[in-house]
């Protein structure tokens, strides 16, 4: 009774002990059957190859402890050429990405511009049309960017789902300061850079999650416009290493005849290698998302 009494003071009843019971054990379920996977492959990735193999079911601990798949990862050539591509697409992508999408953003919210509607009607048009994949192919092809980590960069260098996000944020920015710049003498270019970006500085975090985490899973365009294993990205790398791909792969394995010993740890490393960088940076960027997205979706 006095139980009773005291969960009514504290106004918990039984139903809610069970619904949080309950609650708690379902989402416990959740992160186990979310977070498993990671933890599997990454067991996997330190196992011995020929333990793994032989072992079946689920995988708690290594089996037979080794870094061989790590070593031979970093110094498997077509590895670390691919890493090294991807982090100069991304250098050189992502400031690219910011500028244009920051210079359609500050166009679609400004006023009394000629031939907005137009413009703006084409820009739309492109979100939900393209030319295709043949006319693509033979556009970067006569563009000279064929085989060139270009073909990944210029194709890709603005979204116009993430500048409509960009123009949302903008939206919310005073117009008061704006009119007062351009009072001062200030010209389009100072406002954006000035004033503009510094006050959205949560949404271009989050678009630079979006288009780095875009550019760090592509892996269609490299397959289409890169002949070279050499210049491949690590997604194409990394899927071929999954798929067992020895066309891609063994002009490098050629190299070094322990590819082999490590077939099966090998995809394992390579899947964690590719993967913690994007899990490193997440959660710093992660707190912005909301905020982010959400700029300017009240009024008032």
């Amino acid at each position: 009774m006095e139980k009773r009494l005291d969960r009514k003071r504290r106004g918990t009843s039984a139903g809610d002990v069970a619904f949080n019971l309950c609650n708690g054990v379902i989402m416990f379920f959740l992160m186990f059957v979310t977070v498993y996977p990671l933890y599997y492959v990454l067991c996997a990735s330190f196992s011995n190859n020929v333990e793994l193999l032989a072992h079946p079911g689920a995988l708690w601990y290594p089996r037979g402890f080794n870094w061989g798949a790590y070593r031979l990862a970093f110094t498997h050539p077509l590895l670390l050429s691919g890493y090294r591509n991807i982090l100069i697409v991304l250098a050189v992508s992502l400031p690219l990405n910011i500028v244009l999408t920051l210079f359609c953003g500050y166009f679609l919210s400004s006023k009394n511009v000629f031939f907005k509607k137009p413009i703006l009607a084409i820009i739309m048009f492109t979100m939900f049309f393209s030319g295709g994949m043949i006319p693509g192919y033979l556009n970067i092809r006569d563009l000279g960017l064929y085989d060139s980590l270009w073909s990944l960069i210029l194709p890709g260098a603005m979204s116009v789902y993430n500048a409509i996000i960009c123009k949302t944020a903008i939206d919310a920015v005073p117009d008061s300061l704006i009119e007062s710049a351009y009072i001062d003498g200030a010209n389009d270019i100072v406002i954006i850079f000035r004033i503009v970006f510094p006050l959205i500085m949560p949404t271009v975090a989050v678009l630079l999650l979006y288009y780095g985490v875009g550019h760090w899973n592509s892996w269609f365009p490299a397959s289409l416009y890169i002949e070279s294993n050499y210049n491949l990205p690590i997604q194409n790398v990394m899927r071929a290493i999954l798929i067992a791909n020895s066309n891609i792969l063994n002009s490098a394995a050629t190299e070094n005849d322990k590819v082999n010993d490590f077939a099966e740890t090998i995809k394992y490393s390579a899947i964690v290698i590719t993967t913690v960088p994007v899990l490193c940076i997440y959660p710093f960027l992660q707190k912005y998302f909301v905020k982010g997205v959400m700029i300017g979706a009240v009024k008032g």
